[in-house]
């Protein structure tokens, strides 16, 4: 079955050579993009979807969410709306409630965040465990986890639960608690702050999940100045987030891990283009709802960019310091706030996403269909947006502008 959408106003492509094209079209082909080019040269399909002059972009890739929870914490909310400074602690909290509640309405919970999510024109989507912090419990969260997103992370890392002994709360998360999640999860990530885990515990626990085969994220920089970033760097880690606070050296450290590559493609309608070559650097995520949540400064995303390093947007979906799934507030807030062009946080949004994922290479040839950007032989994940452009994202802030939704070449019900 193929679908032609065509009358694209504006097409942000975000392949390799940051194409944006006018008057265009798409083919789709089962779950794949088959063809893209101008609106008068598309090839005839099955059937045909009228853009109506609207802007089509890649589906938004979420690198850093945290679904798998049950609970509330709006009075925490509301305490840090009224002074009080946010800390780690609150975590404890949302594993209570999580430790509590059954398979079936875990799985409920998360399913309806995720059908949010897609309804807003996010497309590819990770999270995390990191509510469980026991071996029964994290695991429970993997294997949940693994049948609603498309990447897991372990974070058992997240924070020590009360009345544990830190050194022993680390060595579980490298021991018996790895061994229980490793079959439902290609990540595992640390929470390397104050009042979570310090510079030895967190380099034990990437050295354990590097050691069984998982690739690397860290929490980082997101309280203070420290050694997160570092560490990511060190240790080849896919992704820093959060990366509130950051010096000189950090920035330095980042733009360097990314000194070896650059973004390769062909040419003419028929590229394959986001694909890299070179050696990959740790890619910087900025989380801005849960920045503007916790009231602390916001990523340094313009600074950042400017120096070279290679930038995610997420939403950090979770329950206690960021509570939306919207990708879109997150562009609005990197233009409006962090100084990025509309162009720079549509990319980060979907090609940065899937960089930090490593999700953004792949066609026809491997098998391993590409996300996050518009070419042919990558999966069809696209967002169609009730404007004629991008820039009505920022333009228009706070106003629901997904028109239509295709994720993995099937359309999907937006609200």
């Amino acid at each position: 079955m193929s679908t032609l959408i065509t009358n694209i106003a504006e097409l942000m492509t975000q392949d390799a050579e940051h194409r944006v094209l006018r008057d265009a079209a798409v083919v789709i082909e089962g779950e794949r993009i088959s063809w893209l080019g101008p609106a008068a040269g598309a090839p005839a399909a099955d059937e045909a979807v009228d853009a109506g002059g609207r802007a089509l972009l890649p589906g938004w890739v979420d690198s850093h969410t945290h679904l798998i929870f049950a609970g509330d914490r709006t009075a925490e909310f509301e305490a840090r709306m009224a002074g009080e400074s946010y800390s780690a602690g609150g975590i404890a909290v949302t594993t209570g409630a999580t430790r509590s509640t059954s398979d079936f309405e875990l799985t409920r919970l998360a399913m309806g965040r995720i059908a949010e999510a897609v309804s807003q024109g996010t497309t590819y989507l990770e999270t995390k465990t990191g509510y469980g912090l026991d071996v029964e419990n994290e695991a429970r969260s993997a294997r949940i986890a693994s049948t609603v997103a498309d990447e897991v992370t372990y974070l058992g890392a997240h924070l020590v639960p009360a009345g544990m002994d830190a050194e022993d709360y680390t060595e579980l998360v490298c021991g018996p608690m790895l061994a229980a999640v490793l079959p439902y999860v290609r990540w595992a990530d640390v929470f390397c702050e104050q009042g979570a885990f310090n510079e030895d515990q967190s380099r034990r626990v990437l050295q354990a999940c590097k050691d069984a085969g998982l690739g690397l994220r860290v929490h980082g920089n997101q309280l203070g100045e420290g050694p997160g970033v570092r560490l990511a760097v060190e240790f080849g880690a896919a992704s820093v987030d959060h990366v509130n606070y950051l010096s000189a050296a950090d920035i330095d450290a980042l733009a360097g891990s990314w000194s070896g590559w650059q973004d390769a493609g062909g040419t003419g309608s028929q590229v394959t283009g986001a694909q890299g070559k070179g050696q990959r650097g740790t890619v910087a995520t900025c989380l801005p709802a849960c920045d503007l949540s916790t009231r602390q400064p916001l990523a340094p995303g313009r600074e950042l960019l400017d120096a070279g390093v290679q930038l995610a947007l997420a939403s950090n979906c979770n329950p206690g310091t960021s509570y939306t799934s919207s990708m879109a507030f997150c562009v609005t807030t990197a233009v409006l706030q962090m100084r990025l062009s509309v162009h720079e946080a549509v990319r980060a949004a979907t090609y940065g996403g899937a960089l930090a994922l490593g999700r953004e290479s792949g066609n026809d040839v491997d098998g391993e269909r590409a996300v996050g950007s518009i070419a042919v032989g990558h999966r069809a994940d696209l967002h169609l947006l009730n404007a004629p452009s991008a820039t009505h994202l920022a333009y228009r802030p706070g106003i629901p502008l997904t028109r239509a939704v295709w994720r993995a070449g099937v359309a999907q019900a937006v609200r």
